[in-house]
C-alpha cells in the first residue's frame, strides 16, 4: 500500500515546475520524465493534501486557488532543498558550474570574448545554453539555467528580472544599395514573418513592411549579416554587430531615424538565487558589466 502521508521531494518539484509552465508535456520535458510519471506525481501531491491543486483544460491546466496557495508556500523550500544540493556554496571548493542561456549571437559577440573574465568573476565553470527566449526561460524555471538573458520580458511565477541593456537596431545594406528606397530592397530576414524587420517598420515607418520581397531566410542574426555585406539585400540588425562594418564602410545605413528602436533585454534569474549564491549573483554582476 502506497504511504500518503507526505510527498516526496520528487513530487513536490514537479507540481511546482507544472505550476510555472502551466502544462504538465513542458514541465515533463525540462523534468526530464514521462508525462504519465508527472500525472503520477501530481495525483501523489493531491492524495495527501486532499484537493486538486490543477484544473486540466485543452489548453494546459491551470492552478487551482488553492494550488496555488500551495506553491507559494512549497516552492521556494523546494528551491533551496535542491540548490543546498545541486549548488554548494563552499570556500575552497571547486563550484558547481554556472548556466547561462541566451540568444547566440548576443553570447557570441559580446560575451564570449570576454568570457575568462565571466569565468573569473563566478568562481566557477560557465556553461552557455544558446535558444529562443521562452524556450530558454523555461529552462530556468526548470532548474536547467542559472540565468538567462532575455529579449522578453519574462513573467513567470518565482522569476526575477531586471532590464539592463536596451539593443539599437539598424537598417543596413551594402553600399552598392545606397540611394535605394528601403521598400524596393530585397530582404535577408529571420523568419518567414520578418519578425525585426516588421518590428522596425511599425516603428520608424507606422506601417507594416508590406511591398517587400524576402530572398532569403537565415535564422541566425551573424549569417544575416555576412549576406547583407555580401550585398544579398538588406536587413535590420542590432548596432553592436554592425557598427564595425558601418564605420569601415562595408555596410551602410538605408534609414537614419531621429530615434532608433530599441529593445531591451532582460537578465532573469529565479527569484533570491542572485542573493543566495555568489556564483550566481557574481555572474549577474558581470555579465550586465560585460554586455551593457
Amino acid at each position: 500500500m502506497t504511504d500518503v502521508s507526505a510527498p516526496s521531494l520528487d513530487h513536490l518539484r514537479t507540481f511546482v515546475t507544472v505550476h510555472r509552465t502551466g502544462s504538465l508535456t513542458r514541465a515533463a520535458h525540462l523534468l526530464g520524465l514521462s508525462q504519465a510519471t508527472v500525472s503520477a506525481h501530481v495525483q501523489a501531491v493531491e492524495a495527501v493534501v486532499g484537493f486538486p491543486v490543477f484544473d486540466r483544460g485543452r489548453n494546459g491546466v491551470t492552478t487551482t486557488p488553492k494550488g496555488v496557495e500551495l506553491a507559494r508556500r512549497v516552492a521556494g523550500h523546494v528551491d533551496a532543498i535542491e540548490d543546498a544540493v545541486l549548488l554548494p556554496d563552499r570556500e575552497g571548493s571547486t563550484a558547481r558550474a554556472v548556466h547561462v542561456g541566451g540568444a547566440a549571437e548576443i553570447l557570441s559577440l559580446k560575451v564570449v570574448p570576454r568570457l575568462a573574465e565571466l569565468i573569473a568573476a563566478a568562481n566557477a565553470p560557465i556553461r552557455l545554453t544558446f535558444g529562443l527566449a521562452q524556450e530558454l526561460l523555461d529552462a530556468l524555471v526548470g532548474g536547467a539555467l542559472d540565468l538567462v538573458v532575455s529579449a522578453v520580458p519574462p513573467q513567470r511565477e518565482g522569476i526575477t528580472a531586471v532590464p539592463f541593456y536596451d539593443e539599437e537596431f539598424v537598417l543596413a545594406a551594402a553600399p552598392t544599395w545606397a540611394g535605394r528606397d528601403p521598400d524596393e530592397v530585397p530582404v535577408v530576414a529571420y523568419a518567414e514573418n520578418l519578425p525585426i524587420v516588421r518590428r522596425y517598420w511599425r516603428s520608424v515607418f507606422g506601417r507594416p513592411p508590406s511591398r517587400l520581397q524576402v530572398v532569403a531566410v537565415i535564422p541566425d542574426l551573424r549569417g544575416i549579416r555576412d549576406a547583407v555585406r555580401a550585398g544579398v539585400g538588406m536587413s535590420v540588425l542590432p548596432m553592436y554587430m554592425v557598427a564595425d562594418d558601418l564605420r569601415a564602410g562595408a555596410l551602410i545605413a538605408l534609414d537614419e531615424p531621429e530615434v532608433p528602436p530599441l529593445n531591451t533585454l532582460y537578465l532573469a534569474t529565479r527569484s533570491g538565487d542572485a542573493e543566495r549564491f555568489s556564483a550566481i549573483g557574481a555572474t549577474a554582476t558581470a555579465l550586465r558589466r560585460i554586455i551593457g
